[in-house]
């Protein structure tokens, strides 16, 4: 029995709605085509030859404003190589942030050095039978034997490297 309400002997019968699933069937019917699809000529959206919809804002999506100068330099400029991050870099005589290691970075060098002992790098302190890996970062820390760097990234783009042996 079924839940629509026709017979038992309805199967593969679709109701009284025969007529209208052959209408929809027609296979000679051309598809209707929408002024969306229809391909532009030219200006955002248009199509290349090829196939390939053309960028409005040109190559690598950038859009110039203001000093045209600094445009162009950005283009010429090189940006994610070694050679350009090591010339972001402000010399240790020229540092300008604190010598003091903020609570942020305390937790993620204990955390990283804790990570690290727990999977069998070397303790550079005496651990006197301690195994817990988080008390043998801090007593490395007190005692400012932990062999990481902290690079504080400033506003500019460039960045300082200090030492924990540095930082009080």
């Amino acid at each position: 029995m079924s839940d629509f309400g026709g017979g038992d002997d309805d199967a593969g019968d679709v109701g009284g709605y025969e007529e209208v699933l052959d209408d929809l069937s027609d296979d000679n019917a051309e598809p209707y085509i929408y002024e969306d699809d229809e391909p532009k000529e030219d200006g955002p959206g248009a199509e290349d030859p090829d196939g390939v919809e053309q960028d409005p804002n040109g190559p690598n999506n950038v859009v110039v404003g203001g000093d045209p100068g600094a445009a162009a330099a950005a283009k010429t400029e090189q940006k994610n190589t070694v050679k350009n991050m090591k010339e972001k870099r402000v010399p240790n005589e020229k540092r300008s942030t604190t010598p003091y290691m903020t609570k942020y970075e305390r937790a993620r060098v204990l955390g990283t050095r804790a990570l690290q002992i727990s999977g069998n790098a070397p303790v550079l302190i005496d651990v006197e039978g301690m195994t817990d890996p988080l008390q043998i970062a801090i007593k490395e820390l007190r005692e400012k034997k932990i062999p990481l760097v902290v690079r504080r990234y400033l506003p500019d783009g460039w960045y300082e490297d200090w030492t924990c042996e540095e930082l009080l």
